[in-house]
């Protein structure tokens, strides 16, 4: 018999794949490829379903002879091991962000004289409506609250870029870029106090009260799935501490990060050129501890964010606390720095790695603009925070529209710069 190839990533089996199947089928021998929960959290969504039950399913389909794991987007090392006679696929991939892996698996086919056979792809309201139910599971509380965690263990580095409103939350949701048989995406989004007071027109002196972030993170969460990250500053008083956790936690952000300073907040890039005070290990690991004790769940993370290497004080200041805080029951440390070269977040990295090599590692490179996330990683970097970039690049970019407009008093001269209002409501998902 022939061999047959197919993949899939799907936790939602529907009529469209049961005929696509079928067709295969009738073509020889078939074997489908699960894509694993890291390919498909890297890819698509985060599946509702575990590769494991996922390939249950699939095997359970008339026509399916064998279900293996696929663990990279294009398969390459399977295809060349099977060398299939046919490779199926839907021919929504033509077009678009997957083009360039369709070209790809041509390339390996054409090595061993296999065959791509593209079937129509099924549209159908219905099946759409059965993604956008999958879509609204995964930003229930506590389906979502959970998630950054399962990411930690199924991906050695996970990204977050700065969201500060439902546009920018969709931004962060739904930007994908391929590049070398790979799709990338952000994995979790960044909930900045800084963009976030910025947004509003406000210091960032934590002038922006809580209940009013707790806003930002509902118009966020209506139409995003992927985890929050809060900067929660300093976490304030010890004795609200707990009641921002309950918050948070219940609300089903994922992680919050609250510094070791205290008194009048300053943005950390000023260094010392303000007056800023750091917190003492002792009590800034008692407002750790309660902060733990207070959670319901073992799912959102507790995140200390580490300033001695910002205040000057020195790296084995910065260690000292490192090994205090996850004593004290830290999920995580952030290390922060605002020197152009990376060299001291590095040295931190090698020297706290080499007592802990588990805990997991934060880094928000603002001003060490030019470090790779392979490097970060190699450097035992386990979350990579794009802290500000969306805010940054949004003003002045509405800020030259602006002069335009005023320089010729009309608009035509700014249309370039400009998004379609039809793109933009693309952009926008219906309810």
């Amino acid at each position: 018999m022939k061999k047959v190839y197919m993949n899939f990533s799907t936790d939602i089996i529907h009529g469209g794949h049961i005929r696509i199947i079928k067709e295969a089928a009738n073509l020889g021998e078939l074997t489908v490829g699960v894509l694993s929960d890291q390919i498909v959290a890297s890819y698509k969504r985060f599946p509702v379903l575990s590769t494991k039950e996922r390939m249950a399913i699939v095997g359970s389909i008339t026509g399916v002879r064998h279900v293996i794991e696929q663990d990279t987007l294009i398969g390459e090392d399977i295809l060349r091991e099977l060398k299939p006679d046919y490779f199926v696929h839907g021919d929504d991939w033509r077009v678009g962000v997957q083009a360039p892996i369709r070209a790809r698996v041509i390339e390996i086919l054409n090595e061993f004289d296999g065959e791509l056979r593209e079937f129509p792809y099924s549209k159908n309201q219905e099946y759409d409506a059965l993604e956008m139910h999958a879509r609204s599971q995964l930003s229930i509380p506590d389906i979502r609250r959970g998630r950054l965690k399962k990411l930690l263990k199924l991906k050695p580095l996970v990204t977050a870029i700065e969201v500060h409103s439902g546009l920018t939350g969709l931004i962060a949701e739904n930007e994908k870029v391929v590049k070398d048989g790979k799709v990338s995406q952000f994995d979790a989004m960044w909930l900045s106090s800084l963009c976030d007071s910025t947004a509003k027109g406000k210091p960032d002196t934590e002038l922006v009260d809580i209940t009013s972030r707790l806003r930002t993170i509902d118009d966020i969460m209506e139409v995003t799935t992927k985890p929050i990250i809060f900067d929660g500053d300093t976490g304030g008083r010890i004795d609200h501490f707990s009641y921002l956790i309950k918050t948070l936690e219940r609300i089903g952000v994922s992680a919050v990060i609250i510094e070791d300073k205290t008194g009048f907040k300053r943005n950390s890039l000023f260094g010392t050129e303000v007056e800023q005070q750091q917190d003492s290990i002792e009590n800034f690991s008692r407002k750790i501890s309660m902060g733990k004790s207070t959670m319901k769940t073992q799912e959102m993370l507790l995140i200390a964010r580490i300033e001695s290497l910002i205040l000057e004080q020195g790296m084995q200041d910065a260690l000292d606390r490192a090994f205090a805080f996850t004593q004290a029951g830290a999920d995580g440390i952030m290390i922060h720095s605002r020197r152009k070269e990376p060299d001291e977040i590095f040295t931190f990295c090698k020297e706290f790695r080499a007592k802990d090599p588990s805990t997991p590692l934060v880094v928000v490179p603002s001003t060490f603009t030019s470090v790779t996330e392979e490097e970060f990683t190699q450097r035992g970097v386990n979350v990579v925070i794009y802290a500000n970039q969306l805010t940054r690049s949004a003003f002045p970019a509405m800020q030259k529209t602006a002069r335009l407009i005023l320089e010729h008093q009309r608009a035509q001269e700014a249309d370039n710069m400009c998004m379609s209002i039809k793109e933009i409501i693309k952009l926008i998902p219906e309810l």
